[in-house]
């Protein structure tokens, strides 16, 4: 039977048995409307609150200050959406980065459409932000800033204290935002202690069920709703709350790792990380791409002179899984994020990125490894 090494966990990872359980009770058990006022509709809300108080305890927040969502992309697009709906009194001008993911980086390019003046802080060949260039970028009349916590692709991870620091310095009526989809529960994130306003959040990376995410929105924070309705999550997202996907993701926060700021970093995976990069740099053909103070769970690597897709087939036909990059624009031709850093178009065309989950063996990394050797010296034939 053939090997099955799954490696494109930033895309998404597997339910556990855990999260697949309190999912199905609450299809089977907990069915009713959490705004009814019978039995059922007071179990179904008794869910909602116990996983929100988690996920609040998990960030060190108010639990009234989440917005239950459908993902990472309703989460970026209501941060951004609702701000520049509810504070356009303030300016017309907004910050963001070249490198975002598609759910912020076309809500930008729509707003530019609609005449809000943007602006991109400048990036290096590792994704890293340039923060004096930042800086200079804030004006009086800047409404909003929006900086990812991880990069998809790269890794590359932001240090949001110093970010959200250098903006409230500056103008201190400015709003961060923060994408941290990919930061979440892999780097330690404590809101409390941190003056950022937003951030996203998105459950099916870190093995809750697709179709939940949450927005954390500070207190005191306005927010124009993007979806009318009945006035479910306190007025913020109308729209009967989905119960068993957020029931799954208070099954998924139970079995998180305890970051502090003494362990700031998911162990295990930093130590599968710092494994596969010693063994891929042995790999002649192989350049790393992600910086080396990386996230925990991506690596960015380039073959050159093998296409990522070619190679992305190769590996899957020997039950080996991974991605060229971002699973949303993974049919494009190179790497939008990629090209942006000023990475080479042979880096760029030839990238392929893994990305960890806790239960990789140092065996299934292995295994990655002999697979990737065979087939570059496959491909490289033609």
């Amino acid at each position: 039977m053939k090997k099955e090494i799954y490696l494109d966990n930033s895309a998404t990872t597997k339910p556990t048995e855990s999260v697949i359980k309190a999912v199905t009770d609450a299809l089977k058990k907990y069915y009713g409307n959490p705004s009814s006022l019978h039995s059922y509709g007071i179990q179904a809300e008794k869910i909602i609150n116990n996983s929100r108080c988690l996920l609040a305890d998990y960030l060190n927040i108010n639990p009234v200050e989440l917005i239950f969502t459908s993902g990472g992309t309703e989460s970026n697009n209501l941060a951004i959406q609702g701000i520049t709906k509810a504070y356009q009194q303030r300016g017309k001008h907004l910050i963001t980065s070249p490198i975002e993911h598609a759910s912020v980086n076309n809500v930008f390019l729509n707003l530019a459409q609609a005449g809000w003046d943007i602006d991109f802080v400048k990036v290096n060949k590792k994704g890293q932000l340039d923060l004096d260039h930042l800086n200079n970028l804030i004006r009086d009349d800047t409404v909003l800033v929006s900086l990812m916590q991880v990069n998809n692709e790269l890794g590359t991870v932001n240090n949001l204290a110093k970010i959200a620091n250098i903006i409230k310095n500056k103008n201190p009526l400015t709003l961060f935002h923060s994408d941290g989809v990919q930061g979440f529960a892999k780097i330690y994130t404590d809101l409390a202690n941190i003056p950022i306003d937003l951030y996203s959040i998105s459950g099916h990376k870190f093995h809750a069920p697709k179709g939940i995410g949450a927005l954390y929105l500070k207190s005191g924070i306005e927010l124009q709703p993007i979806f009318k309705g009945g006035g479910q999550e306190n007025k913020w997202r109308s729209g009967t709350e989905n119960v068993p996907a957020i029931a799954g993701l208070g099954a998924a926060l139970k079995e998180l790792p305890h970051l502090n700021s003494e362990n700031k970093l998911a162990i295990q995976l930093t130590e599968l990380k710092n494994y596969l990069i010693k063994e891929l740099t042995k790999i002649d053909s192989v350049i790393i791409n992600s910086p080396q103070q990386s996230a925990p769970h991506i690596i960015n690597f380039s073959v050159p002179g093998i296409r990522g897709e070619t190679m992305v087939h190769a590996l899957a036909a020997q039950g080996v899984y991974l991605a060229t990059g971002s699973a949303c624009s993974s049919k494009s031709k190179g790497s939008r994020i990629l090209k942006a850093c000023g990475l080479d178009s042979k880096l760029s065309e030839s990238a392929l990125r893994v990305s960890l989950a806790a239960d990789l063996k140092q065996a299934d990394l292995d295994y990655f490894i002999s697979s990737l050797k065979e087939q570059i010296d496959f491909l490289k034939l033609f």
